[in-house]
């Protein structure tokens, strides 16, 4: 297994896609990234994609999902050939749902800067929160927050963050996104009675390989994720 001490970055490519081709090939260690997008976008789809492609590659991965009950969630990727209860058995998969494992959400209320503080999140290579949005702290401004943000990452890791920009205070966010490594911007519209998705890759420092700026994609139940070659601009 790699170590967060010795690499510069983490390798997300699997057989069943070509999103690692087409998007830098790893995401660099020590980062931060932000996954960008407004309800339906496929912010859960790309950060669930992410736990899977890092962890078929040997990375430590602590999920968080605000949205889902543990037991769904697995459902959910297991229906799209993401079988990540198997990575939970290897040890290299965390996962953790504010509704815990069925449908009792915890009462205490918690703060992505809490979710930082938790056990698997130390223990982790990679750190996904899926919408981060909904637990930024109050009161606390970008700068701030970049500085907690930042010291998370320098320690050898590297934090994904899905963002709903509604959510969030808009002068957080720039701030965010100014400083971010990896920003990803998801986008949808409707082209001849179809819906049309694609990544928007705005910012990708350190790539280890090329990056095209522009992804279509779609989700294919037991394919999961996929570039959809027709839609790449």
């Amino acid at each position: 297994m790699s170590s967060p001490s010795n690499v510069d970055n983490f390798d997300f490519g699997v057989i069943q896609d070509s999103l690692g081709q087409s998007m830098g090939t790893a995401i660099p260690n020590r980062a931060l990234m932000l996954v960008c997008g407004g309800i339906g976008s496929g912010k859960s789809i790309i950060g669930q994609r992410m736990s899977f492609g890092m962890t078929a590659n040997d990375v430590k991965v602590a999920m968080y999902t605000t949205e889902l009950t543990t037991r769904g969630w697995l459902e959910q990727v297991s229906s799209i050939g993401y079988y990540m209860d198997k990575r939970i058995d290897e040890g290299t998969f965390h996962l953790i749902s504010s509704f815990g494992v069925l449908a009792d959400q915890s009462d205490d209320q918690v703060t992505l800067l809490d979710l930082l503080e938790a056990a698997p999140s130390k223990e982790a290579e990679v750190v996904i929160i899926d919408r981060a949005s909904e637990l930024m702290p109050p009161e606390m401004g970008g700068k701030e927050l970049l500085s907690r943000l930042r010291k998370f990452t320098s320690e050898g890791r590297t934090l994904i963050l899905t963002i709903d920009p509604d959510e969030m205070d808009h002068d957080t966010l720039r701030d965010m996104k100014n400083s971010a490594e990896v920003l990803l911007d998801l986008m949808t519209a409707v082209v001849g009675g179809q819906l049309v998705r694609t990544v928007g890759v705005t910012r990708f420092l350190r790539a280890a390989g090329p990056v095209t700026e522009r992804i279509g994609w779609k989700v294919m139940p037991e394919m999961g994720f996929i570039v959809d070659i027709t839609a790449v601009a």
